[in-house]
């Protein structure tokens, strides 16, 4: 547990076997209310820890709230673990949908297979969200972009940044100059952006959502993987710096020939310790893929990439 600054501390939940390692669980101390960002997995690992830091803050769960910043496992996992019947569970409409919602993993097979990923159904079973999220309805509070969530001394101001997924949010504290940042800005990595439906441009999405916060007046980010860090703007330059160059690979691949989405991401260099594409896990293959796919529709929807749909897999070429 460490304290970032007064009543707010950073709990790091344990991701075994998870090359994101660990996700950052924030807890503010209010006084009449307590507020606790993002959860952990749905497994064992994660809820002994978190048990052992609320414990150790002397936390009542009975009057705690918790903010989730987006749908993943790894942000809502245990929000059945933690919420309490007096809890309000703060979510935007988009995923608090997705996390009530127990039939999505039906509908991503398909998408992946008519894209070229073999075994899909076996990556969807093996998918961290599949195995470990919350199984619980869950009765969300809806809050959107503008709303404000007081916890103690701290007046947090929502703000929508999709694209990490179609309803993410973070969390502003403008006296303070803190971002509370959820997948949306990493310090080390970048978040992936995938996209596993036939509508959407999450790439757009989230490119549209630096743009949205760049002036925003942040001196400290608490990102939910890795260390905080200060220097905002320029982070945000160099992410879009990534995926412009990402693009502009995906267009290399394809000026090769017409591929498929797998096709494609197995073709492209990845941050991963693996060699050869043959190498990688059956999830990291999937996660691949999706961000392959969201670079491709991001392509296709700026006229420079073309995707022939007349078959029963989705061939990508150059315009």
């Amino acid at each position: 547990m460490q304290a970032i600054q007064p009543n707010l501390y950073q709990l790091e939940i344990p991701l075994p076997g998870n090359p994101l390692r660990a996700v950052n669980s924030y807890v503010i101390k209010g006084g009449e209310r307590n507020l606790i960002i993002d959860t952990g997995m749905n497994r064992k690992e994660c809820r002994e820890v978190i048990d052992a830091g609320l414990r150790e803050l002397e936390i009542d769960l009975a009057v705690t709230d918790l903010f989730i910043t987006h749908m993943h496992a790894d942000h809502s996992g245990l929000i059945s673990h933690l919420a309490t019947s007096s809890s309000r569970v703060y979510c935007s409409q988009v995923d608090a949908d997705l996390i009530n919602h127990t039939d999505i993993f039906n509908d991503m097979p398909v998408y992946a297979t008519i894209n070229g990923f073999p075994g899909a159904e076996k990556a969807v079973q093996q998918h961290p969200g599949f195995k470990y999220g919350n199984r619980v309805p869950v009765n969300f509070t809806i809050v959107k972009e503008g709303d404000t969530i007081n916890v103690g001394d701290y007046q947090f101001q929502c703000v929508a940044t999709p694209g990490h997924t179609g309803g993410h949010l973070c969390l502003y504290e403008e006296r303070r100059k803190l971002f509370i940042a959820g997948d949306h800005l990493l310090g080390k990595i970048t978040p992936n952006i995938s996209m596993w439906a036939a509508e959407g441009n999450p790439l757009q999405d989230f490119l549209d959502s630096l743009d949205k916060i760049y002036h925003l007046d942040v001196q400290l980010v608490l990102p939910a993987h890795r260390q905080s860090f200060t220097n905002y703007q320029e982070r945000i330059d160099q992410l879009k710096l990534h995926h412009q160059r990402r693009a502009q690979a995906i267009m290399s691949v394809l000026e090769q020939g017409p591929r498929n989405a797998y096709e494609v991401a197995s073709q492209l260099d990845w941050d991963l310790s693996y060699k050869h594409w043959h190498e990688f896990p059956l999830p990291q293959k999937w996660f691949a893929n999706g961000e392959a796919l969201s670079h491709l529709r991001y392509l296709e929807r700026k006229g420079l990439v073309k995707a022939d749909r007349s078959g029963e897999i989705i061939q990508y070429s150059l315009a």
